[in-house]
């Protein structure tokens, strides 16, 4: 076995001793040669490995160097050249995983690079040859997710013309963007954006969209994998349903709306918003009284009671997660009153409220009265930024979204007086800056920098920051 230690200029020869490293390995089992150089992955860096692999007769090579996403196939080729088996070779990382984080104990990181040479010689030992095989690859493809991320990856690989599924939990595709009034910092509307990607996406020839579904399991290897999705029962026939609506108007039972985040009520018997896609009834039987009203208002028999969720295999070859994110929980932040005050509520919820196609028709308003709020103040960094609750990075949208729903209050509520608390402003994509500035110059929001501290729900219901 050879041992080869790069000292990659300074970035790792400037702090770890790799002369020491190399003396070092010359003492390990099976080692016969070891080596330092300025740069291993020059030709004559590459050159000395080819060498000793003809004239030592070499059958397994360590290179302790950088990253292996950056070199790891020139040495690969360079052992194959010399003619040895180029899975008979391993690289240790001496410089993200040394030297650019122990800049400050030189002493330290040197020790460590042994540690980490004396580990790739004990795995190379257990190296076997190996022979590259091809496998051919299945042109079907499969999206986890229908937001507008998924949706857009359905549309590109459709396009390209291959059969893609596209794989949503919730009775329609849309995901968060749906729920959006605008979007920052051009203030476009959102689903004007989006209901037409939507359609497209549902009329796509070569788009099978499996709304209500989700993904049960993953088997199978590269290029060819087994995928059981579970169809939940919409009880509804999704074939036949036209999405009149008659059923949701006969249904007498009212359950809080998942799309307007429980800000606003929907029936049991519901189409999400009319924009859906596709746009198809679901009844959930989690709050259905069995009153079967449906039943007699829809014209087209599409009803089902006692429809099951169905289970389908799909063979695809290439699988994309676009499954988004969710909000973080305030309850979590137990000094923001979340689940005691109704007048604190979350950003998606004012969004939903400002959104004309929301439950009060854009007009923003506090929940406990529902009437229009004199002052409104947004609290950033609920969440992040914050070590106690295991996310100590920035989240990089909240202070934009912040800005972009205080200019829409004020749109709105011209009267509104808006206050942003924050930490630090991260304004850093383009147009940023200027939207920034807007706010505060056209607008009037005021910015006050500081973490609240507490929330206190007054006599009236407002609430004292």
């Amino acid at each position: 076995m050879g041992v080869y230690v790069c000292h990659c200029g300074v970035n790792i020869g400037g702090v770890v001793d790799c002369v020491a490293v190399k003396e070092y390995a010359e003492t390990l089992p099976d080692v016969v040669v070891a080596r330092e150089y300025k740069y291993m992955c020059s030709d004559p860096g590459q050159k000395l490995i080819q060498d000793d692999i003809k004239e030592l007769g070499l059958n397994r090579v360590v290179v302790a160097a950088c990253s292996p996403r950056l070199h790891e196939p020139t040495f690969r080729r360079a052992v194959k050249e010399a003619g040895l088996n180029e899975y008979l070779f391993d690289f240790v990382n001496l410089r993200e995983q040394d030297s650019w984080v122990h800049g400050e104990d030189p002493e330290g990181a040197t020790e460590k690079a042994k540690d980490l040479v004396r580990m790739g010689c004990a795995k190379t030992r257990l190296l076997n040859a190996l022979t590259p095989e091809k496998v051919g690859v299945k042109d079907t493809a499969m999206v986890i997710g229908g937001g507008v991320a998924g949706i857009q990856t359905a549309l590109d690989l459709g396009d390209m013309g291959f059969k893609t599924y596209l794989i949503e939990r919730n009775p329609t595709i849309s995901g968060r963007m749906g729920q959006l009034d605008k979007t920052f910092p051009t203030l476009d509307c959102s689903m004007c954006i989006l209901a037409p990607k939507m359609v497209d996406a549902g009329k796509h020839e070569n788009i099978e969209l499996l709304s209500y579904s989700e993904v049960k399991d993953v088997d199978g290897y590269i290029g060819n994998f087994t995928v059981t999705v579970e169809k939940k029962a919409r009880y509804v026939d999704a074939e036949t349903c036209t999405g009149c609506g008659l059923c949701q108007e006969a249904c007498p039972i009212e359950i809080p709306n998942y799309f307007d985040e429980g800000t606003g009520m929907v029936k049991a018997a519901y189409i999400p918003f009319p924009q859906a896609v596709p746009l198809v009834a679901t009844i959930d039987k989690n709050y259905c009284i069995e009153c079967h009203l449906c039943d007699k208002a829809c014209e087209k028999g599409c009803i089902n009671h006692e429809q099951e969720p169905e289970t389908v295999e799909l063979e695809v070859g290439t699988i994309v997660v676009a499954t988004g994110y969710d909000t973080f929980d305030p309850t979590e932040k137990e000094e923001y009153i979340f689940d005691q005050a109704e007048n604190v509520i979350t950003g998606l919820q004012i969004e939903r409220y400002i959104n004309a196609s929301g439950p009060t028709q854009g007009h923003v308003i506090q929940p406990s009265s529902g009437e229009t709020p004199k002052r409104v103040a947004f609290i950033q960094c609920v969440g992040s930024r914050d070590e106690k609750v295991g996310n100590p990075y920035c989240s990089r949208v909240c202070c934009m979204y912040a800005m972009k729903n205080a200019q829409l209050c004020v749109d709105h509520e011209p009267d509104t007086e808006v206050t942003i608390y924050y930490i630090d402003i991260r304004a850093f994509g383009k147009g940023y800056e200027e939207f920034y500035r807007l706010s505060q110059e056209k607008y009037g929001i005021k910015f006050i920098r500081g973490k609240a501290a507490q929330l206190i729900e007054n006599e009236d219901k407002t609430i004292t920051v």
